[in-house]
């Protein structure tokens, strides 16, 4: 990749959001925002090669979408509506690209508006917010590409029409609209975390980054949201182990393989601050809810100094726990992991059986039970199993990993 083309990389992950944003406030129109920025950055790859790049690509990208947005106004004849033609004047300032952070937080509760279906409002946010492409959304849903592109037009024209505002909500309406921004920013980092796509870095730092740093933008609003705390503990647990989770080669490292003496420590004392708050407000009497059970889950994993030190009865109690807020079966398979560290792979294979059609399409669960089937000595049927997994896995790391333990089998 040339240096141009990283510049336009980099840009696009450092500088959507802000673009979005920025044309969102004054335009007041997703679509016109989303269009005139994705103009925007075709212009970049045409024009950057020849001309360089500029010094502030976050200040030229959002001056070029403003002009690609006016443009559209411009032709569908808008130039009547007074409110609009005031917004599209040049002499308007824009604000200096590194200073709308609050932008970005009103866009995301604008995409998060409870008028919208959860699943609409978790969508169009890593859309618009985390730039992800549909294909991407579409991964992390389990849905097909063409019915989440419906779910995103769909989302933007109940905002026009509802004329849903651009705004932070009330101080009185936060917490309630906050349960779905944490549902937004866990599903951005997690496609940062282990990303799906085939043709993307396996570990993608940009989208855990800005998961997280939002993530603490929202906690400096709610410094007393358990959720909010758990949610960044668990981010900030799992970030710790991101350079350990890769190889040189671009292998997938499983947990029981990494080198935890890789792991960040500063990250790890930090979630185990907020995991502690969290416990010692259950111990007052207030009932952890799913991220704060999560993280706690993850404070054992990061505890053990060795694999061999893991307190999987403490992690069964806590699935178990979770079992009961969130009875999904990506729960059950996740469940199922420390069944069979504690009770053997015989017992947990029983379990994921069971959830064979639910998660027939879920890479993960014929990768679990691949694993189980090997432990058990039931070669072919691993195989098969790792196969299944192979061609179900979009990261190149996972496919990798797999692929590995599937040739190990004898």
């Amino acid at each position: 990749m040339s240096d141009v083309e990283e510049a336009i990389t980099r840009a696009h992950h450092d500088e959507w959001a802000r673009v979005v944003a920025a044309l969102t406030r004054r335009f007041g129109d997703l679509d016109i925002a989303e269009e005139a920025a994705a103009e925007a950055f075709a212009t970049a790859v045409e024009r950057w090669p020849a001309d360089g790049v500029p010094p502030n690509p976050g200040a030229w990208l959002t001056t070029t979408a403003n002009r690609k947005a006016i443009d559209r106004i411009r032709r569908e004849n808008k130039r009547d509506d007074k409110h609009r033609e005031a917004q599209m004047t040049y002499d308007v300032p824009l604000e200096p690209v590194g200073a709308i952070d609050d932008d970005r937080l009103r866009l995301i509760f604008t995409c998060c508006h409870p008028a919208l279906a959860v699943e609409a409002r978790v969508a169009l946010t890593l859309r618009m917010v985390g730039g992800l492409t549909v294909p991407e959304i579409a991964r992390a849903f389990l849905v097909q590409g063409t019915t989440m592109e419906r779910r995103i037009t769909r989302a933007k024209a109940k905002i026009k029409a509802a004329r849903i505002p651009y705004r932070m909500p009330s101080a009185d309406d936060l917490p309630a609209r906050v349960s779905g921004v944490l549902a937004v920013l866990f599903l951005v980092y997690n496609e940062g975390y282990l990303a799906s796509g085939p043709d993307t870095d396996p570990v993608r730092h940009d989208l855990t980054t800005e998961a997280i740093r939002l993530t603490r933008l929202i906690r400096a609003l709610l410094p007393q949201d358990g959720e909010v705390a758990g949610l960044l503990a668990l981010m900030l647990l799992t970030e710790a182990r991101r350079t350990a989770r890769i190889s040189t080669n671009g292998e997938l490292v499983a947990l029981d393989e990494q080198d935890r003496g890789a792991w960040d420590p500063e990250l790890i004392a930090e979630g185990h601050r907020l995991v502690r708050e969290r416990l010692a407000a259950a111990a007052a009497g207030v009932a952890p809810g799913r991220y704060q059970i999560l993280a706690a889950i993850n404070a054992v994993h990061t505890s053990a100094r060795d694999i061999r030190d893991t307190d999987w009865s403490q992690v069964l109690a806590l699935y178990d726990q979770l079992v009961r807020l969130d009875p999904s079966p990506i729960i059950a398979l996740n469940r199922a992991i420390a069944v069979a560290e504690l009770d053997g792979p015989e017992v947990a294979l029983a379990i994921v059986d069971r959830l064979a059609e639910a998660l027939a399409g879920y890479h993960a669960y014929h990768a679990t039970r691949a694993d189980l089937l090997r432990r058990l000595g039931r070669s072919q049927q691993a195989r098969a199993a790792y196969d299944r997994a192979i061609e179900l896995a979009g990261n190149t790391g996972e496919t990798a990993y797999l692929t590995r333990r599937r040739d190990q089998l004898r």
